[in-house]
This record gives C-alpha cells, sequence and structure tokens, in this order.
C-alpha cells in the first residue's frame, strides 16, 4: 500500500527572511553599542576619579633624580620665581632639599579651600621635621588676597596664574583639574601624586618621608 504523498511545505520568502533578520541585526548592533557606552563611561569614572596617581614611564623615573622610588622629576618648579599673594618675588628652588609638598588649589575650588586647614596643620606639626610646604594659586590676584585675609594659612604662597595648569601637566596632572598635590623628596624628585582632595590619612603616609 502505498503512503500518500503530502505537498512539500513552502520556502520562506526572501522578504520574510530579511523581515526577521533585520531585528537580530539591529538588536546586536544596539547590545555592542550598549557595551561599548557602559565601558567608555567605566573608563572615565575611572580616570576623572581622585587618585594617587601611580608610578609613571622609566624615562619619567630616571629624570626623578636619585630618590628611591622617585615616579617623576621637579626640575619644572626649581627655576620658577612666582610673585606671592602679597607681590613679593618666592623663588622655588629655595625648597629644594628637603622634603616638600607642593598644593595647586584654587578659590572657586570646593575641595582645595576644604582641604588647606589640614595642609596648614600638617606644616605646623612637621615643620620642626625638615618638610615644607608651598601653596599654588591657579587663580586671579584679587580672590586670592581676600581668601587668605579671611582665612590665613602658616605656609608660603604663591600666585601660578592661569599658567599653573601647564606646570601641573608638567608635574603629572594629566587630568587637568584641582587639587592636585605632589610630594618631592629631599633629593628632589617626585615621590607620590594626587589629584583630588587630601585626607588625613595622605598626610600620615607621607609625614615619614624624607
Amino acid at each position: 500500500m502505498m503512503t500518500p504523498m503530502s505537498e512539500p511545505s513552502p520556502s520562506p520568502s526572501p522578504e520574510s527572511t530579511a523581515t526577521t533578520a533585520a531585528p537580530r541585526r539591529r538588536g546586536l548592533i544596539l547590545g555592542v553599542a550598549a557595551a561599548a557606552a557602559v565601558a567608555g563611561a567605566a573608563m572615565a569614572w575611572r580616570r576623572l576619579q581622585p587618585h594617587a596617581v601611580g608610578p609613571a614611564a622609566t624615562a619619567d623615573a630616571a629624570a626623578g633624580g636619585a630618590n628611591p622610588g622617585a615616579i617623576g622629576s621637579a626640575n619644572p618648579l626649581w627655576a620658577l620665581t612666582l610673585d606671592t599673594p602679597a607681590g613679593t618675588p618666592l623663588a622655588l628652588s629655595q625648597f629644594r632639599g628637603k622634603p616638600l609638598l607642593v598644593n595647586f588649589w584654587a578659590t572657586w575650588c570646593p575641595p582645595c579651600v576644604a582641604e588647606l586647614p589640614l595642609l596648614d596643620r600638617f606644616y605646623k606639626e612637621n615643620a620642626a621635621n625638615g618638610w615644607q610646604v608651598v601653596g599654588l594659586a591657579v587663580d586671579q590676584l584679587a580672590p586670592v588676597q581676600r581668601f587668605l585675609q579671611a582665612a590665613p594659612v602658616s605656609f608660603p604662597m604663591a600666585m601660578a596664574g592661569p599658567n599653573g595648569m601647564a606646570l601641573g601637566r608638567d608635574l603629572g596632572n594629566v587630568v587637568g583639574g584641582l587639587p592636585f598635590s605632589v610630594v618631592v623628596g629631599g633629593a628632589g624628585g617626585i615621590v607620590h601624586r594626587k589629584m583630588g582632595q587630601l585626607s588625613e590619612q595622605d598626610l600620615v603616609a607621607w609625614a615619614g618621608l624624607r
């Protein structure tokens, strides 16, 4: 007995195949784009967070001088003579040879203003141990003068002005933000950097450096 042959199922038309594949392609493209956006946002977030800048390239470290563990050169500092807010010249070369904390700040930067009392206390507590602190204002003269009259500090201040951002980049501030702090060892090389507001823990960790 012969089994009746059933009629073949119709093949899907090119139009229906394209209609089905199009949403899949769009979904795949959207998924890849979303993943890329998330990865990019995560990288940007990590880049902009306050952090201690890690060791620089070998050439940068070699330029740091004889400091054990130096991660960069502080040479851009030593050639500068800047005016203080009072108008007197301040040669930064006079700070060479002892541990130095250089703090880039501005009156319009809330975390900068918030950390100044902490820096002032650090200076008062550690000056007898050879520590030096210098504030470099990336700002205009008048607001800096008004601020320091209302909230004076014990350590020296100098006006870096608009060129302060370029100086910060020379010292390792790749983000270009404020506040930015650089610790220079007694042998003249950079041994620590920090982008963002300082904490008590940062200063305690640095206090033992020479």
